[in-house]
């Protein structure tokens, strides 16, 4: 199972639409890179997060998920000390149906203590994906809006999966915006 290189990655974008809105070089200066590098592409983080709060005491159940457990900001957000978010990439995905694709924090957060959950995009899975950003440090943490967040890493496996996430109808198929637990 290869992992796809930049070219790849541009023809999929531009002929297929597996990446829209598609940065066709990393964008950098002054800001938090993103677009596509040698063996990925770094998404943006949109301007909508849920941070979980306990204003209200409520528990987190992902079987019974409830909105009082976060409360949604825009812009750049602070996470507090050893907290949670959830956001969700500026880019939209359409996911070939052999091809898996991980999702990976980028060293900039990480080397601050702020880690984005690995996630996996499934063969033909579709839509904006949900970020898990936790703030490890007892300190609070800022997240910029609109620049890179993560980075997606592209394996093409040597032939098409014989069932696809599209052909399940999963559960989190074109989501838009934050993506609560479903069950």
């Amino acid at each position: 199972m290869p992992i796809m290189p930049d070219t790849w990655i541009r023809q999929m974008a531009t002929e297929r639409g597996m990446i829209e809105p598609f940065v066709e070089a990393q964008k950098r200066e002054g800001v938090i890179s993103y677009g596509l590098s040698s063996y990925g592409y770094d998404a943006r983080v949109a301007d909508e997060f849920r941070i979980f709060t306990d204003v209200d005491s409520a528990v987190v159940d992902p079987k019974k998920f409830t909105q009082d457990s976060f409360v949604t900001r825009r812009g750049d957000i602070i996470i507090p000390p050893n907290s949670f978010a959830l956001a969700h990439t500026v880019e939209y995905f359409k996911i070939p149906r052999d091809t898996l694709v991980v999702c990976l924090g980028k060293s900039t957060y990480a080397r601050c203590g702020i880690i984005v959950n690995v996630t996996p995009l499934e063969p033909e899975w579709e839509g904006q994906v949900t970020i898990e950003i936790s703030n490890t440090t007892p300190l609070p943490a800022r997240i910029y809006a609109n620049e890179g967040i993560c980075q997606f890493l592209f394996f093409q496996g040597a032939s098409p999966c014989e069932v696809s996430y599209a052909d399940r109808a999963g559960k989190y198929m074109r989501q838009s915006g934050v993506t609560t637990p479903r069950l």
